[in-house]
Order: structure tokens, then C-alpha cells, then sequence
């Protein structure tokens, strides 16, 4: 944690990261934090972290993005092997509308079976109409220039 306001204070997670509140940790990198889940959707639900408190991905520096998914990449493989799983879903809630119910990035490393009744991302989004993919494309890139 790089500074000491009242939010890193009350985050749990730059907690965890600082050692302040024990968690089960899994890895320690160079800018990120892994540690389970301790409301897991599985076993090995895996939370990887950026060591300072950042509360939305797009606040990232290039740095800590660079650390936080390097860790991601490490772990997949593992987490999944260590509980005979068949795969993970990997994934970011990124502001409140999304349900990230607490405000520092992290992403859930999530360890999946065959008919485990959980869904793609494909499958909590309802079908309906959309905006022209083109119309959106231009959006997009507008706000990037």
C-alpha cells in the first residue's frame, strides 16, 4: 500500500494485503496479493489482488496491471490442478452497477467442473436488443483519441 488514507484503511482487502487481517494466501508477487475467497463459489475460488488500492481496473497503472495479471496467469493452472478441476472462469465485477461489493480491483480465479450448474459469462446477461456493433465500435474509439 503505497499511501495511508481513511479508504485503504477501511479496505478489507488492502487489510489482507498489509497483513493487518489474516487470510489464507495462496501467492505473494511483486504487486499483487492472491489469497481464497472466504465466501468461495468453489473450492480454490482464488481473489488476486493489486497491492494499493485501486477501486476500478480503468485506474490501473500499466505496472500494476502488468503485476496483478501476471499473477492471474501463474495461477490459473495451478488453482485448477490443486482441486481436480476442469477449468476456471476468470473474472472482474468493475464498479458498483456490476455487484463488486468491495471497491479494490480484484479478480476471481473460480474452478469450475463439468455440471457444476454455473453459467458462461454468456449466461448472466439476458438476451435482447442492442445497439448497432458498428454504432458501438465508433463510440468506443471516439473516447480513446
Amino acid at each position: 500500500m503505497t499511501g495511508s488514507n481513511r479508504q485503504e484503511m477501511s479496505c478489507i482487502f488492502c487489510r489482507i494485503v498489509s497483513g493487518d487481517v489474516k487470510a489464507e494466501l495462496v501467492a505473494r508477487e511483486p504487486g499483487a496479493t492472491a489469497f481464497l475467497d472466504v465466501s468461495p463459489l468453489a473450492d480454490g475460488h482464488v481473489l488476486v489482488v493489486p497491492d494499493d488500492h485501486v477501486a476500478r481496473v480503468e485506474d490501473l497503472g500499466e505496472e500494476a496491471a502488468a503485476a496483478l495479471f501476471r499473477t492471474v496467469t501463474r495461477l490459473a493452472g495451478p488453482v485448477r490442478a490443486a482441486v481436480g478441476a476442469a477449468g476456471t472462469t476468470i473474472g472482474v465485477n468493475n464498479g458498483d452497477a456490476t455487484g463488486q461489493t468491495v471497491p479494490h480491483v480484484h479478480v476471481h480465479i473460480v474452478p469450475r467442473r463439468e455440471g457444476d450448474g454455473a453459467s458462461s459469462v454468456h449466461g448472466i446477461f439476458p438476451a435482447g436488443p442492442r445497439r448497432p456493433v458498428a454504432e458501438v465500435g465508433e463510440a468506443i474509439r471516439a473516447r480513446l483519441a
